[in-house]
């Protein structure tokens, strides 16, 4: 079996807002000198599905894909260091924060030019933009089946069962390959690189494409979407104290209070 995961490289969702600067004229935000990138948390849920998938089946081999304007090797290169084998990257400056469409684009143009896969894996979502359209743009260029939130997948010869999340509960859908799969945070956590896998990982040479490569010109990434506007959100809080001569007193104080402001 054939796998590709595809992946991201985001801002530290743990730093603080201060971190990262805002560009209003041109709509777009990085972070500050010395703020750490990481591969986005959801990706890492489905690299983890695709080396449980090799471990049943051995044969299997796994590539992982990423796109970006730039890259940190420390960074995109966990994968491998992970139990991945291969790393493809799609490197230009003109992806710099592209839409969901022109994203789905570019990595549909990349699989077709690296070739076929039997399954291809996505997080759920990237945690900067949290937009959750790549994978569905990508299945829908490729026109390939799509099943979305897998908490668990289980592979027999070309049939895939799929576990998903839905709300209140869950879900058990089958597909055929090729397909592509998002993966949930429900499908467990991603084991920690050992110090073997570190080591492999630094002799593996990524494949890097540039857009002429995938036969991309300038005018095939104009963006679709428009943004508005982008900001930090401005944080209030008001704080009022409740009294009364006893506890009981206070008690009820405060349930006439969140009465009278409708929120009881």
């Amino acid at each position: 079996m054939k796998i590709l995961v595809c992946v991201k490289e985001v801002i530290d969702p743990e730093v603080p807002v201060n971190s990262i600067d805002i560009d209003s004229n041109n709509w777009k935000f990085s972070p500050k000198q010395g703020v750490s990138t990481v591969l986005n948390g959801f990706d890492e849920n489905a690299v983890e599905a695709a080396i449980r998938i090799k471990e049943q089946i051995p044969e299997t081999e796994i590539s992982v894909l990423s796109i970006g304007k730039d890259f940190s090797m420390d960074v995109i290169k966990k994968p491998l260091s992970m139990g991945c084998q291969n790393l493809f990257l799609v490197k230009d400056d003109m992806l710099d924060q592209t839409d969901p469409f022109i994203t789905s684009k570019v990595l549909h143009s990349a699989i077709k030019k690296i070739g076929d896969f039997d399954l291809i894996l996505c997080g759920r979502h990237a945690s900067d933009w949290d937009n959750a359209q790549v994978p569905i743009g990508i299945a829908e260029l490729l026109e390939v089946e799509s099943v979305t939130l897998a908490k668990g997948i289980n592979v027999e010869k070309n049939e895939i069962t799929v576990d998903r999340v839905i709300p209140g509960g869950s879900e058990v859908v089958k597909s055929t390959t090729p397909v592509l799969i998002t993966v949930s945070n429900e499908y467990g956590e991603p084991r920690y690189p050992n110090l073997r896998g570190i080591m492999a990982a630094g002799k593996i040479q990524p494949t890097i494409f540039n857009l002429s490569d995938l036969d991309l010109r300038p005018e095939d990434l104009k963006n679709n979407n428009e943004i508005v506007d982008i900001f930090i959100p401005e944080k209030n809080s008001n704080c009022e104290f409740i009294e009364g001569e006893d506890e009981y007193d206070i008690g009820r104080n405060l349930a006439i209070t969140l009465r009278d402001k409708n929120l009881i």
